[in-house]
């Protein structure tokens, strides 16, 4: 049973002075190297969803040959057409989506949504009131796929309509994740140059790579 990890990336950020946020350096690497170090011993297979071709050389030279480089499979850019364009070119049977900006990812949770994954359509995060992580979740990539394609068609952009697509969703608690991520630093997205910083600091005092 085959395991993908697409990653959702691209996109220049205000924030970053329209920089790639992909390419920020964190503790000297760039932010969506770490997403694919924290995943690469848990999948068969990491495929990075850009959104020009203009960026693709820079990806392929920086990520290497071991990580597939691809384009949003139409102009009009949203999560769900990079969830869309992933599924498509994945060879696993199921997939993990995740944005490029979360750098402490846990691996144990990676490899317990894979594992419940298999009697489910997705494997989704929760939190208690309510919010859920559509990206940062498994999927069965065929069911997934359809699903995403239904949802574009009638034009909805959002992830959440990918998950109301599926039949049988699984959601975990976060306060499951929090037996092994105590903080839940999975969730950490780096938006700003505060959150850079900040994730330098998490890095320093704690052990977040479990």
């Amino acid at each position: 049973m085959k395991h993908s990890a697409i990653i959702l990336a691209g996109g220049l950020s205000k924030r970053f002075q329209r920089r790639e946020k992909s390419f920020v350096l964190l503790a000297g690497k760039p932010l969506i190297r770490h997403v694919i170090d924290r995943v690469s011993g848990v999948v068969d297979e990491v495929i990075v969803v850009i959104g020009e071709k203009a960026q693709q050389s820079h990806y392929e030279s920086v990520l290497g040959r071991k990580v597939a480089v691809i384009l949003d499979k139409y102009e009009k850019h949203s999560p769900i057409v990079g969830a869309l364009s992933g599924l498509e070119k994945a060879n696993g049977d199921y997939s993990i989506i995740l944005p490029c900006d979360t750098p402490f990812i846990s691996k144990n949770a990676v490899l317990l949504f894979f594992d419940l994954c298999p009697s489910n359509d997705a494997v989704i995060p929760k939190w208690p009131e309510g919010q859920i992580e559509p990206l940062q979740a498994v999927y069965s990539t065929k069911k997934a796929l359809r699903a995403a394609k239904r949802a574009f068609r009638e034009g909805k952009m959002d992830m959440k309509s990918i998950v109301d697509g599926l039949q049988k969703v699984l959601y975990v608690s976060t306060t499951v994740i929090c037996q092994f991520d105590p903080e839940l630093n999975t969730f950490f997205n780096v938006n700003t140059l505060a959150d850079v910083q900040k994730a330098e600091t998490i890095l320093k005092k704690t052990r977040v790579f479990r």
